[in-house]
């Protein structure tokens, strides 16, 4: 006869490289959440030796279930729209959020954006947003509904009670060396994504320099996880593998990013920012069902994007939000830095490298993000990038362009500063970031 279930029994199990049960899984994450039958150190155990010996697509598939299920789910079938959703592993200056919800709104997509705060090298969306003025990014379950079918969108945070399984859980990941695993990874992104009730997500895993994945078949496993859970799940994917060893367009910081992405959705931005967003957001719209081929899609997020409609739709967001609208046309009105420096080549040369890592890294030094998730950060400050890979420069030109608050800050980014542009005599043979997407995989990618 089979005795009761004991975590010590679930942590020598998975060590030894067996399988786990559905029912030893949801015992698992109901301890977590609970606290009954798993002490802390026995879930970290367990994480630790998921770690290492992994999990398979049923494990992660039942892990990921059983963390959406540890709390609220979200039901939308009351809007007249299809509900999607995009989530990104996180870039330098990947601003595409802040763009491509209004972008997929204005052509008849339901976006309930749940996002979350930078941590190291990369920005987060929460963070962007929050630099605009009074914007809030917490609301109450009502007030959310309420703004979704009004505007279309809403950009947020996950409320509490949505997947509690996963902030517990990512919290001693964070603390106990475990953040990089494939499984652990691939269930606290879906299982929030579950858990918002949406029909369909668009995926972007970044591979290179500055994202998580730097090495491009780790994105590819990671990528695959993604696809085949979230598929298992019932959700329609789609899942773009993108090149980040430069920043996503020129700038990186918060209140930076924000003017970016107004000026892309006024028609004037990036082309990289442009071409990602316009393709991601094709992408929602497809999914949704208001598209019949991918050109299709794109050629009607386009027309949302040239009419203002995409603008527009941003601006009702950030009036709905609470933040002051009038910094879409007086971006002045976003936090500044008091100081500007201008970093210029020693020398004339190519831009053979433009490294995102060092960039984000010196970004974070100077105050525009956290390598804590306690850390304050100010909105105002970061880095413009005014050259590109494979640009020739002249001795003096301005290169980056430092937006700081204090003199220690600055100095303290100085040594990254001096890595992240590398100048060579001669135009670099293959350039960084070519092409920009380097993979989808899912329905629609043709």
């Amino acid at each position: 006869m089979v005795g009761p279930l004991r975590a010590v029994d679930v942590i020598r199990k998975k060590r030894d490289g067996g399988k786990l049960t559905p029912e030893e899984i949801a015992f698992f994450v109901q301890g977590a959440v609970s606290g009954t039958g798993w002490m802390p150190y026995q879930v970290s155990a367990l994480l630790m030796a998921i770690y290492f010996r992994g999990m398979d697509l049923e494990e992660t598939a039942c892990l990921t279930q059983a963390m959406a299920a540890s709390g609220q789910r979200w039901d939308w079938s009351d809007l007249p729209g299809p509900v999607v959703d995009k989530h990104s592993t996180g870039g330098v200056g990947d601003k595409t959020s802040l763009i491509l919800a209004p972008l997929a709104a204005a052509c008849g997509v339901y976006v309930p954006m749940m996002s979350g705060r930078g941590l190291g090298h990369t920005g987060g969306t929460l963070d962007k947003l929050e630099a605009i003025p009074g914007f809030r990014v917490e609301w109450e379950p009502e007030q959310i509904r309420s703004i979704l079918r009004d505007v279309g969108l809403i950009m947020m945070g996950p409320t509490a009670a949505m997947a509690p399984a996963d902030r517990i859980l990512y919290a001693l990941r964070d603390v106990t060396a475990t953040v990089e695993s494939i499984p652990l990874i691939t269930a606290s992104i879906l299982s929030k994504k579950i858990a918002e009730g949406i029909a369909a997500l668009v995926l972007d895993v970044k591979c290179g320099r500055g994202a998580f994945m730097k090495h491009r078949p780790d994105a590819e496993a990671l990528a695959l996880s993604l696809q085949q859970v979230g598929t298992a799940a019932g959700l329609r994917l789609v899942t773009l593998l993108t090149a980040m060893d430069a920043p996503l367009g020129c700038c990186i910081g918060n209140a930076l990013e924000v003017k970016e992405a107004i000026e892309t959705l006024q028609g004037r931005g990036p082309e990289d920012v442009t071409a990602l967003s316009v393709r991601l957001a094709a992408h929602m719209v497809l999914l949704g069902g208001l598209a019949d081929s991918l050109a299709q899609a794109e050629a009607r997020v386009r027309q949302a994007l040239q009419s203002g409609q995409g603008l527009e739709r941003f601006r009702r967001c950030v009036m709905q939000q609470g933040g002051d609208p009038r910094v879409l046309d007086r971006p002045e009105l976003l936090p500044q830095a008091p100081h500007v420096e201008a970093w210029r080549a020693p020398r004339a040369g190519y831009v053979a490298a433009l490294h995102a890592d060092r960039l984000g890294q010196a970004s974070m030094l100077l105050g525009a993000g956290r390598a804590r998730l306690e850390d304050t950060v100010d909105p105002a400050v970061g880095i413009v990038c005014r050259v590109r890979p494979g640009q020739k420069v002249s001795p003096g030109e301005c290169l980056l362009e430092v937006h700081y608050r204090q003199d220690q800050s600055l100095k303290a980014a100085l040594p990254l500063l001096e890595q992240a542009v590398i100048l060579e005599d001669g135009p670099p043979a293959a350039l960084p970031n070519e092409p920009l997407v380097l993979h989808t995989w899912g329905a629609g990618t043709a």
